[in-house]
């Protein structure tokens, strides 16, 4: 079966960015079960997957447009330290939940000072150009169920409520 829109795709990956620094793998761990088309994924790789089958090895670039988009600065802020009084942890790294003009979204302590914390909200990854290997290790038509619950099911497993 050719892997469509709310098929049940059973993979492998690898992700490197452009230097060939590997990111994330999947290979030495379980692989990842996705419902294609449902937006799980980045676009530029749901696309590459389209018409792809069990036992297909490919690789493909993923352009930071297609995968987490451009790093914008202005997503970059110092704020007195003052203002998030009450959190434990403000080390680098720390990820916090900001109110923002497009609503909460998560930012990353990137530099605290005695006065000061610098936040990023951007993707770790956005700016990057990305490289997948994939392996398709299985491919199904998602049940009504998987559709409606907008996850993968498996073997017996059920969310309760009803099945329609």
């Amino acid at each position: 079966m050719k892997i469509i829109n709310n098929s049940v795709v059973v993979m492998h990956y690898a992700v490197s960015d452009s230097e060939g620094t590997l990111i994330d793998s999947s290979y030495d761990h379980k692989p990842m079960s996705i419902i294609q088309g449902t937006g799980y994924l980045i676009p530029g790789l749901e696309d590459a997957l389209i018409d792809h089958q069990t036992g297909d090895q490919f690789e493909v670039a993923v352009s930071c447009a297609q995968a987490y988009g451009e790093r914008h600065d202005d997503y970059v802020q110092t704020v007195p330290k003052e203002l998030l009084q009450g959190v434990e942890e403000l080390t680098v790294g720390t990820q916090l939940r900001a109110a923002t003009d497009d609503g909460e979204q998560t930012v990353i302590v990137i530099d605290v000072t005695d006065d000061e914390v610098t936040v990023d909200g951007n993707h770790p990854l956005s700016g990057l150009d990305l490289r997948f290997d994939v392996e398709i290790l299985a491919v199904r038509a998602a049940t009504k169920e998987e559709l409606k619950h907008g996850h993968i099911h498996s073997d017996g497993e059920s969310c309760g409520g009803t099945s329609d």
